[in-house]
């Protein structure tokens, strides 16, 4: 599909996959003060998921511009993007455009010549 036949959100979206995939290339990333405090092959682990991250559902993701996500940690210590029974801690993320200065919100998140993404990682209990 061409770019002049993408809807909006669907043009929004494939940026924000972009984001996710690139971290740090094609946004800007922040970790929150929880996450820094996580060990280093858990915060590897934790980008390793929101890069891949695809169980967007209308729940998660009215919009379909795939901009939020949870990743779980289960009592056992393993990350995932499902849900376990027993849920240690709950990491977000969160993906929000600016104007390119990063001082406003974006005129046209779907028009990556005015917008800059900002990917933020944060411990659910720090929303």
């Amino acid at each position: 599909m061409s770019g002049a036949m993408l809807t909006r959100a669907e043009r929004i979206a494939r940026l924000n996959d972009l984001a996710r995939r690139a971290m740090g290339i094609a946004c800007v990333v922040v970790a929150t003060e929880g996450i820094r405090a996580l060990s280093e092959a858990e915060q590897s682990r934790l980008r390793e998921l929101v890069e891949t991250f695809d169980a967007f559902t209308p729940d998660n993701d009215p919009y379909g511009e795939r901009d939020f996500g949870k990743i779980y940690q289960g009592v056992d210590g393993v990350w995932s993007d499902s849900r376990p029974v027993d849920v240690a801690m709950t990491v977000f993320w969160k993906i929000d455009a600016y104007d390119r200065a990063l001082r406003f919100g974006s005129e046209d998140p779907a028009d990556p010549a005015v917008t800059r993404r900002v990917l933020t990682i944060m411990l659910a209990s720090e929303y």
